[in-house]
């Protein structure tokens, strides 16, 4: 009490001293601007020696480029409902990709998201790309405190419905389970690539708020154009913007002038993923402009980061290198992203080694907007930590839970804990789903322990876990002890797989 009553005093001493003409401060703008499969290493900043990323280069040079930045899941919507509450979630049981089930449903009604958080704190909030955590009444975007929504609903959508010469459509072998069948609960029917886009974007329509609209445009620069358009509509207000590319993400398809960039690149999925990957630079560049020419560059803080790894069924067509594993895998390549956070004026540029997650960046926005995050955050406010106010780690311990499997980091170390399959199981995808309301459990042939160095072993090519049993039983407490804040999960993987990892067969619950 006694501090709170210093605290207070002390402010009423500093408002008192302000002149009488003094506006206050304006409380800074927030922009997250997601990406959809991004790989660690598909941008220039982050190694890639094909995707020319000048504009992400650029931020990242402005701001903060963090080499071990996490986000909570290696797929999409589990991992976007953790960055949007700043939770675990499964906290909430939001544990698995909904494939359709979210026409119905979505994330807990008990949840708060930042958007809400925002709004109340006086900002005016706006949504542009794909939500995929609930389509219909209470779940929409517009009712989970965005008070302007312009997206897919849905976990994937057409990027071109209105093809045009020089145009490139990329299917690698086992990326039509991305889209179509599983995404959309049932086929797309014969016909062209072309034509099934035009018949997917019908099923999954672009809206405005709840309102169908047409959209024959590139889907990604329709999407920056609205952005941009959100910038320049609020300029005047604090408004927090988030910005959720569908790009990366399959079906790979590129306009002309995108893949004109790329055309001495002989690998068409290379040349394809590319292009969209500059796509999206190009957005990162347009929010940029548009920010520094209304004077608002150093008002704004924005963060750039992919919900999860690249994917292994799109083939060579991106990387994660130099790490190890892709979307769905709890190794390294599925759970560390691409991260980087600018606020020109405030935040030092530099290179963070230190351990951050997409939890962080609800509690950052907050913090910001003088708000409180509800319910106990899992993540941190960053801002001390990057302005030197604080020099721990932000995030010492990180959980992961997939049904039955569980990974942790801590310190140095990472474990990943995976049910053996039976051995007279192929290795396939989609094999023995377990049905909505039963909870997978662990194999009765017990599970595969990886665990990992990452100080000396970033790619995670040695498992120590036979030679460091102290380490295994220590990292396992800490899991079981994580786990039983969390709930079971609201419905079941659809795209549990069987899969050989280091020589063993294992049951992946992605």
């Amino acid at each position: 009490m006694r501090k709170t009553l210093v605290a207070t005093a002390a402010l009423g001493l500093a408002l008192a001293a302000m002149p009488a003409h003094a506006a206050p401060a304006r409380k800074p703008n927030v922009i997250v601007i997601l990406a959809d499969d991004l790989g660690y290493g598909d941008t220039g900043v982050y190694g890639s020696k094909i995707v020319k990323t000048p504009n992400i280069d650029a931020l990242a040079r402005d701001g903060v480029r963090f080499t071990q930045g996490y986000v909570s899941h290696p797929v999409c919507a589990p991992s976007r409902a953790a960055l949007l509450t700043g939770r675990y979630q499964t906290r909430f049981g939001y544990e698995f990709n909904p494939v359709g089930r979210d026409r119905n449903g979505g994330v807990s009604l008990d949840e708060t998201f930042i958007g809400q958080v925002m709004q109340k704190a006086g900002y005016r909030t706006g949504m542009v790309g794909k939500w995929h955590l609930g389509q219909s009444g209470d779940y929409h975007p517009v009712a989970r405190g965005f008070d302007e929504y312009f997206g897919t609903t849905a976990g994937a959508n057409a990027f071109i419905v209105d093809t045009r010469p020089g145009d490139e459509f990329h299917t690698p072998p086992g990326a039509e389970a991305t889209y179509g069948t599983a995404e959309g609960g049932g086929g797309l029917g014969s016909g062209t690539e072309a034509q099934q886009m035009v018949v997917l974007r019908q099923r999954s329509p672009i809206t405005r708020g709840r309102d169908p609209v047409e959209v024959k445009e590139y889907l990604t620069d329709a999407f920056t154009d609205e952005a941009v358009r959100f910038i320049g509509a609020n300029k005047d207000k604090p408004f927090f913007l988030y910005l959720a590319h569908t790009t990366p993400h399959t079906p790979l398809q590129a306009p002309a002038k995108y893949i004109e960039r790329y055309k001495d690149v002989p690998n068409k999925g290379q040349r394809v993923y590319a292009a969209m990957v500059s796509a999206l630079d190009d957005s990162v560049g347009a929010v940029r402009a548009k920010l520094k020419a209304e004077g608002l560059e150093k008002d704004t803080l924005i963060v750039l980061l992919s919900d999860n790894g690249c994917a292994g069924y799109v083939g060579d067509a991106c990387t994660n290198s130099p790490l190890n594993g892709y979307k769905g895998t709890h190794l390294e390549g599925g759970v560390r992203v691409p991260f980087v956070m600018a606020w020109p004026g405030h935040i030092a540029p530099k290179v963070e080694t230190r351990v951050v997650s997409s939890l962080d960046i609800a509690p950052t926005a907050a913090a910001l907007a003088g708000a409180t995050m509800p319910k106990g955050s899992d993540g941190v406010n960053l801002i001390p930590y990057l302005t030197g106010k604080n020099a721990a780690t932000p995030n010492p311990t990180l959980y992961w839970r997939s049904g039955p499997n569980f990974a942790i980091r801590d310190g140095d170390w990472k474990m990943w804990m995976v049910n053996r399959a039976d051995p007279s199981e192929q290795a396939s995808t989609g094999s023995s789903i377990t049905p909505d309301g039963v909870q997978a459990k662990m194999s009765p042939l017990g599970r595969f322990v990886m665990l990992y160095n990452l100080k000396d072993d970033p790619s995670e090519t040695k498992n120590l876990a036979k030679d460091q049993p102290d380490v295994v039983a220590r990292l396992q407490a800490k899991i079981e002890a994580w786990d039983k804040a969390n709930v079971p999960a609201q419905w079941t993987s659809m795209r549990q797989s069987t899969r050989e990892i280091e020589g063993e067969l294992v049951k992946l619950y992605p």
